[in-house]
């Protein structure tokens, strides 16, 4: 059975003129993590959002659990953010030199990261994570980097996880460790310790298609070690956790402190910007490399970023979408356990991934998927999906509902999946 005639999709004959355009001018029709499959069910084109909710070209209506790939935390269109954008917008945004904001939004940073002594601004989180890797190579003269093998930190020639294009030399001060396994960090270092200008890390594993488990806090806590052993810059890559998982660094809980953090998605609510933030002892280093952007001093979404940032505190943002978190999670579980499904809710509750037990070729979850965008829930198969902290309670119905009955659709049309 194919997945697309499961049900019948939501109608999208806009969409599909719109993808016809699109192949005529842009190479593949879309790029990157945004391009979908061809297939009816899936809108590849959003008309509008608000809230929690989305609208695509052909006026179907979702409750968003994946908020823009992460960037919306406060909601679609937040009342106090788009405020906060349009008066700088009113001033100016691309000028000359930076606004003022630029310096209210590295004090907020730094009075809001324990481990911030500074920070610097660009635009994507490949940006951040490639001028951490920077700053360090500078601080310490060394070459090498070691990165989770799976791991995602960017698209960047030195990071993406296609080679396609990639010379090999891009890649070749790149060390690989296994997330969790502390020997495996070890052995590396053991080979390459004076060659080693950081380590490199995630939060939590979030690979994609993969189960995602916290990290295991005595292995954090030894990356912290081994780092102050050697000399090298402790990284930590919260482009995608920032401010979902803790107000501040997302280690800040278990205790450990990098020496230099990434940050990007959520930090203005949908603005494009990203941050790096450090310590005292890379400020030198930080101020020693050239990095730059000519829309890295935009000024809108700095003020977009302060007043999110700002917002999140106010309103225990983080505290909202773990109560939400929980919830889905739970409700997630049950259904899967009505209808007889072997399921995985894995991740922190904010960023959860969801996965069928040896559903290798996705085929339960893409048909989920599916199922569930007939019945209005914006999910992804395979990837993370996010919480904002707009999700109302009837949001949250709206999606345990139609997730509900998207387990007892897959389960109909697989009668014998476990």
């Amino acid at each position: 059975m194919s997945d697309t005639s499961l049900v019948a999709p939501p109608s999208l004959t806009t969409d599909a003129l719109l993808r016809s355009r699109a192949e005529a001018v842009v190479p593949g029709g879309m790029y990157g993590h945004l391009a979908l499959p061809t297939l009816t069910g899936i809108p590849q084109y959003i008309e509008r959002a608000n809230g929690s909710r989305l609208w695509d070209v052909d006026g179907n209506e979702y409750v968003d659990l994946m908020c823009g790939w992460g960037p919306v935390i406060l909601g679609y269109r937040d009342a106090v953010v788009e405020a906060a954008a349009e008066a700088q917008r009113a001033k100016g945004d691309c000028l000359n030199g930076p606004s003022p904001v630029m310096i209210e939004l590295a004090e907020i940073f730094v009075a809001t990261v324990e481990h911030a002594d500074w920070a610097m601004f660009a635009k994507n989180g490949t940006d951040a994570t490639t001028m951490c890797c920077t700053i360090a190579r500078a601080k310490t003269g060394r070459k090498k980097i070691l990165v989770a093998e799976g791991a995602y930190h960017g698209a960047a020639p030195w990071a993406t996880p296609n080679p396609t294009g990639v010379p090999a030399e891009d890649r070749a001060n790149r060390i690989p460790y296994v997330y969790n396994d502390i020997e495996s960090v070890r052995a590396a270092v053991t080979d390459h310790a004076d060659e080693i200008a950081a380590i490199l890390a995630c939060p939590f594993r979030h690979y994609a298609g993969l189960e995602q488990p916290l990290v295991d806090e005595d292995f954090a806590r030894d990356l912290r070690d081994i780092c102050d052993e050697i000399g090298a810059a402790l990284i930590l890559d919260d482009v995608r956790a920032g401010f979902r998982m803790h107000h501040g660094s997302s280690w800040e809980p278990i205790g450990v402190l990098p020496d230099l953090s990434a940050w990007c998605k959520a930090v203005a609510n949908g603005y494009p910007i990203s941050a790096v933030t450090g310590n005292d002892d890379y400020r030198d280093a930080a101020a020693s490399i050239f990095v730059t952007g000519s829309f890295w001093m935009s000024a809108v979404p700095m003020a977009a970023a302060v007043a999110t940032i700002t917002e999140l505190g106010k309103r225990d943002a983080v505290g909202r979408m773990a109560v939400v978190g929980e919830q889905l999670r739970a409700g997630i579980r049950a259904s899967a356990e009505r209808y007889g499904f072997a399921v995985s809710s894995t991740g922190p509750v904010q960023i959860p991934t969801l996965l069928f037990t040896n559903d290798t070729k996705y085929q339960l979850a893409k048909a989920l998927s599916y199922e569930a965008l007939a019945r209005g829930v914006y999910t992804h198969p395979a990837r993370n999906w996010f919480i904002s902290a707009a999700m109302t309670d009837a949001d949250l119905d709206m999606a345990l509902t139609g997730l509900d009955g998207a387990f007892q659709a897959v389960r109909k049309a697989y009668p014998d999946a476990s």
